[in-house]
């Protein structure tokens, strides 16, 4: 009997179906990835396995067993039994799946206690023995600590924990390194991989990232619009796609490997517009302070992108709003022209990461595009309006938009008001702070095509701040990485990627998914080995 048997599987809310009669199986040990764009179903068919869409509404139809349970006839308490004990999920946001007054190794001990009834100290030590087994250093020590107190990737980690407390024939992962950097990411692809080769588990994988689908699983189901559009094993899927919607997705997906299309020609010497000298931030006092950003020089010029990558805490984003004037620097300078800038200057605008909490939501998007226009005293309301229905177009919205609100966007389109958000004041230089590390794609790649075309039109200078090293390199001339809040290598965008002078450069490649399945192999034996050195 197989672990998961989904037959003719739909899901509808309200008018809208979500899934529209989906099969496929997965038998004990094996791997398969759910993969598509943001609104193909993916997480919906995963919620549907646990039966976590029984009592909000939502119609399921069709049938599905999880390790021999029929999840639409059973009664509560038999669900109840199967989630967490025989399938267990891991979330995409461990932040918000983790109760934030609870230390880590108590809430396992709890799921623990729920499906095994043994003493609280038995749930305690196998808390501790799971949080050691995904590789949480000083566990006991650590199982003490709450989830503020983790980094993203040992939060990741602590849900994997949680998932594994009571040895689970299935693990359910859902987007669980969409928020991570390359090289957290990759010790919890190799983490997965590992438990399955040790636990026989089988593994469901929800996921937009098909690198991250090559590295991983067995077999791939490609969904669109509810709807299997391709389904075999991944060196086949990825290597030979039968359908063109699934080339279409490949196509979108950045290759580190891959030279910028059209590097752009410049004359000598270029025009310096944005300069750094001898950055360096520092939080906290005392024993307590944190330098975030140490000495790091650069130079913007006009036209040209400047990738900055690097892992979480390397010091980017701290950079990236120095270079803006959301902070000060402890010590060093920001010129701007060649003149010391002091405070936030129109000419140099920032596109955030998250669009959802960087607009207002209870004002219009089109308010917020004209904060810019207004703050450097237009007040002809009718040119304002006028003005900003422009930028929404310009950026692949529409005028009437104008007076619609964040929640009724979608995440490219939310980042495209952001972008249009920046253009109003007119700038020379843009700094994109992980602008499309929450996008699928295809999204990601229509994004990124948008930028580049305000690009050459504008003349605009950006600085491109991510940890996704494929995107980097496909919008980058140059490339500054970053460790530690210093730049440890900086050069043309090709050359740093084809010859990395730097160990920690060359860590970070190793570390970028591979969509080929013999390379993802390949590197995960290397990374294992140099683990053990």
């Amino acid at each position: 009997m197989s672990l998961v048997n989904v037959t003719g599987l739909t899901v509808e809310f309200g008018s809208l179906r979500a899934v529209d009669g989906l099969s496929f199986r997965l038998e004990q040990g094996a791997a398969l990835a759910l993969v598509g764009e943001s609104g193909s179903g993916k997480s919906t068919v995963a919620s549907a396995l646990l039966g976590l869409h029984r009592g909000t509404g939502a119609r399921v139809g069709g049938s599905i067993e999880v390790a021999g349970v029929d999840v639409q006839e059973a009664p509560d308490e038999a669900l109840r039994r199967l989630r967490g004990g025989k399938a267990a999920m891991v979330f995409q946001d461990p932040l918000s799946s983790l109760d934030p007054y609870y230390a880590i190794g108590d809430q396992i001990a709890e799921v623990y206690r729920v499906h095994t009834r043994v003493s609280r100290r038995a749930a305690r030590a196998r808390a501790v023995e799971v949080l050691d087994r995904v590789g949480i250093p000083d566990a006991l020590r650590r199982s003490r600590s709450r989830p503020h107190e983790f980094s993203g990737g040992m939060r990741q980690r602590a849900l994997i924990a949680m998932a594994l407390a009571c040895e689970p024939d299935l693990l359910i992962a859902d987007e669980p390194t969409t928020a991570l950097d390359v090289t957290v990411q990759a010790q919890i692809l190799d983490l997965l991989h590992t438990l399955r080769q040790e636990t026989g588990m089988g593994l469901l994988l929800v996921t937009h990232d098909v690198g991250v689908a090559a590295e991983s699983v067995d077999e791939v189901l490609v969904m669109r619009h509810g709807r299997a559009v391709e389904h075999g094993p991944v060196a086949a899927v990825l290597g030979s796609p039968s359908q063109p919607y699934t080339r279409d997705l490949l196509g979108a997906v950045p290759r580190v490997d891959a030279p910028r299309a059209a590097a752009q020609v410049r004359e000598e010497p270029p025009e310096v517009v944005l300069e750094a000298r001898g950055l360096r931030r520092e939080f906290g006092r005392g024993k307590r302070a944190f330098t975030a950003v140490d000495d790091v020089s650069l130079t913007i010029h006009r036209g040209e992108t400047l990738g900055v990558v690097g892992e979480s805490g390397s010091g980017k984003t701290t950079l990236g709003r120095m270079l803006v004037g959301l902070l000060e620097p402890t010590a060093g300078q920001v010129r701007y022209d060649g003149h010391a800038r002091v405070g936030v200057r129109p000419a140099v605008q920032m596109v955030f990461q998250d669009p959802v909490s960087s607009l207002n939501p209870r004002r219009s998007v089109g308010e917020s595009v004209a904060d810019p226009l207004r703050a450097r005293g237009e007040s002809d309301e009718g040119r304002i309006r006028e003005r900003v229905r422009e930028l929404l177009e310009r950026v692949g919205l529409e005028a009437a938009h104008y007076d619609r609100y964040p929640h009724e966007f979608s995440g490219g389109q939310r980042q495209r008001v952001g972008i249009a958000r920046a253009l109003a004041a007119d700038p020379r230089v843009i700094v994109c702070d992980e602008p499309v590390s929450a996008l699928d794609v295809t999204t990601q790649a229509q994004v990124v095509a948008l930028l580049g075309e305000l690009q050459r039109e504008l003349g605009l200078a950006l600085v491109f701040v991510a940890h996704d090293l494929a995107v980097v390199r496909q919008v980058s001339d140059r490339v500054a990485v970053m460790r530690r809040g210093r730049i440890v290598e900086e050069g043309p965008a090709d050359e740093v990627y084809d010859n990395p002078r730097d160990p920690y450069t060359r860590q970070l490649l190793a570390a970028v998914p591979a969509l080929d399945p013999r390379i993802a192999a390949q590197r995960r034996s290397a990374r294992r080995e140099l683990a053990t050195l």
